[in-house]
C-alpha cells in the first residue's frame, strides 16, 4: 500500500483536532461530577460543535478518521487509504 503525502496544512489542523479532543475529555470529566455547571455545559457543546467542523476539515485532507458511520467516505472506498492515525 503507498502511502499518500499529506500537506503541511494537515498536520496544525491535527494538533488543533488532538487539543479539541484533549478539553472535550476534561470537560466531560469535570461534568460527569457537577452535572448541574451551566457555564460547563455551554462551553462543551461549543466545543462538541467546533470538533465537528474541525474534524470535517481534516478529513478533507486525510481521509475518514473514524469508521461505523462517524466519517464519510469518498469514492472509491476510502478507509483503508493511508496513512493511519499512527504512521502520521
Amino acid at each position: 500500500m503507498t502511502q499518500k503525502q499529506l500537506p503541511e496544512e494537515f498536520y496544525p489542523l491535527l494538533e488543533e483536532l488532538q487539543a479539541t479532543d484533549f478539553v472535550l475529555v476534561e470537560l466531560t470529566l469535570y461534568l460527569d461530577t457537577h452535572p448541574h455547571d451551566q457555564a460547563a455545559i455551554q462551553q462543551f457543546n461549543e466545543f462538541a460543535h467546533y470538533r465537528h467542523q474541525l474534524k470535517l476539515r481534516v478529513e478533507e485532507y486525510y481521509g475518514p478518521l473514524q469508521q461505523y458511520g462517524n466519517s464519510y467516505s469518498a469514492t472509491p472506498w476510502n478507509w483503508n487509504d493511508s496513512p493511519w492515525p499512527w504512521q502520521i
